[in-house]
């Protein structure tokens, strides 16, 4: 029996592995759940995936306390509530493995500040919090590569703001190989095959973004008559003809890629089907469309966030499993930068 489960894991093991974090601040988008979410259901079946919630990043910027930890469960519910399976996919809280906050810091050593000087989030977090420009906040890219490399990452999932942050991960871990032979596997982007980029519904030509003032995006948890309102709110244009044009009409080239991405239907399709009636018409059908996507899924996260044994059982068996993963890592890393070794 034990030679079958070993067979098992070494073929678990040959898998690519992919890594994605995100933050437990905010409200999930439904440009999260299009671009991201939906599509981690899919990477179940042929990458070894974990999902991380960063709390540890979070604490970058003042949180409340209580507001964070019940974010953090609201994440995970969310999660799971798109359909993940938390036995195929590894769901887990950042800070319940160490082993993030010490690669973090070895990384910290070996991490040049003209690199981090350079991180546009870094100043743009700086000018929206400028109370509180802690060191933190300048060094969480290098926690960010430490997320990555500790699990032997192969794949990230990211979009154009996160690029500097990748690469970073990948002059760490082929700075950290150069001087110490081969530690860390250099991670690659991971661009889905699937997935549309949604813009903020106030100003279509910027990203979609949970950060952002409410009625600029439409939130996973959303109630219906609160989508309904924010669609019928978006920016739009004059010309009242639904075509896809995103240099001279942004407002419906967004609206159609939210409609294309939750029915599937081609932008000519769209265009159409829509032609010659109307903004309003067509705001309101996107708006349908959102609300039936999005339905089941928050009738489900539901039960699941208040299904308080279940959430410490997943949270528990998270952490075991992402620390075993992190420790072989971390084995190597102390021995080779010459920590000192502790049989306990």
């Amino acid at each position: 029996m034990s030679e079958i489960k070993a067979a098992e894991n070494k073929l678990v093991e040959r898998r690519q592995r992919i890594f994605s974090g995100i933050q437990p601040t905010g409200t999930l988008t439904l440009g999260n759940y299009i671009g991201a979410l939906r599509n981690f259901k899919i990477l179940e079946s042929e990458y070894d995936c974990l999902y991380s919630i960063v709390d540890l990043h979070a604490i970058t910027v003042r949180q409340d306390a209580a507001e964070l930890r019940k974010n953090c469960l609201k994440v995970m519910s969310l999660y799971l509530a798109v359909g993940l399976d938390p036995e195929k996919s590894l769901i887990y809280f950042q800070s319940h493995v160490p082993a993030h906050a010490e690669l973090g810091w070895i990384l910290d050593c070996y991490t040049y500040m003209g690199e981090l000087n350079r991180m546009t989030q870094f100043k743009d977090k700086s000018a929206k919090h400028a109370d509180n420009i802690n060191a933190g906040l300048f060094t969480y890219p290098s926690l960010m590569a430490a997320d990555i490399l500790l699990y032997q990452t192969n794949l990230v999932p990211i979009g154009a703001d996160q690029k500097q942050h990748l690469e970073l991960a990948r002059n760490l871990a082929e700075r950290f190989n150069g001087v110490y032979g081969d530690t860390f596997i250099v991670p690659e982007g991971y661009f889905p095959k699937v997935g549309a980029r949604i813009m903020s519904l106030k100003e279509p030509t910027r990203k979609m973004s949970k950060s952002d003032a409410p009625d600029t995006y439409i939130g996973i948890l959303d109630e219906p008559n609160i989508i309904r309102k924010k669609f019928r709110s978006a920016v739009t244009d004059s010309d009242n003809s639904v075509v896809f044009d995103t240099e001279n009409k942004p407002g419906i080239a967004n609206l159609m890629s939210i409609l294309s991405a939750v029915t599937g239907k081609s932008m000519d399709q769209i265009t159409a089907e829509y032609d010659g009636r109307g903004y309003g018409v067509f705001k309101d059908a996107v708006a349908d469309a959102v609300i039936a996507e999005l339905e089941p899924i928050q009738a489900r996260f539901k039960e699941i966030n208040t299904d308080k044994a279940y959430l410490e059982e997943v949270m528990t068996k998270g952490a075991q499993r992402a620390a075993a993963l992190a420790s072989r890592t971390m084995l190597k890393v102390r021995r080779k930068v010459g920590l000192a070794a502790l049989k306990l």
